[in-house]
């Protein structure tokens, strides 16, 4: 029950920070690399994308020590795709679509986010009651948070693509 706590507690925190972004001046000496923090972000969420596809063909051939592997790699990777996240837009703010398919960019960012923030804790708990050994309740989590995860970290190398020309950092 306390883990339950901690899990709602730190997404609170991470969906505070987040938003708080919008509301923080921007940086004012930029350093040479925050360029480079989007790409790193497409990155981190593809790779994160094809080890969430691993883990689950692992998990279908019971191969749990290659599913548990593979899947706290794509957490860690997701962790990391969030601080940089959070350093980009804290450095240089948001970017901006222009481009002929601004209705599909805006729905895929739509979406993208709203089921980013739904499914934060929702993957936590999955991952904690997999490393708690409680693999009933962890599997019946798991088949309906993998594919949203799957989706979310996909759809984030997609809004990459769509605003890679319109990143404004330097």
């Amino acid at each position: 029950k306390i883990a339950l706590y901690i899990i709602w507690g730190f997404t609170f925190i991470v969906y505070a920070l987040v938003i708080s972004l919008h509301y923080l001046p921007q940086a004012n000496n930029i350093p040479v690399f925050a360029k480079n923090l989007p790409l790193l972000n497409a990155c981190l969420n593809g790779t994160a994308f094809i080890l969430l596809i691993m883990s689950y063909f692992f998990i279908r051939k019971k191969k749990v020590l290659l599913h548990k592997r593979c899947t706290l790699t794509a957490c860690v990777l997701s962790i990391f795709f969030l601080l940089s996240y959070v350093l980009y837009h804290y450095l240089c703010g948001d970017a901006s679509y222009e481009g002929d398919y601004k209705g599909v960019f805006i729905f895929i960012l739509i979406s993208h986010i709203i089921l980013a923030a739904i499914s934060l804790p929702f993957i936590i708990i999955t991952l904690y009651r997999g490393l708690q050994g409680d693999f009933m309740k962890h599997k019946k989590i798991a088949k309906k948070i993998f594919p949203i995860w799957l989706y979310v970290t996909l759809t984030g190398v997609f809004v990459y693509v769509f605003l890679r020309d319109y990143y404004n950092c330097i």
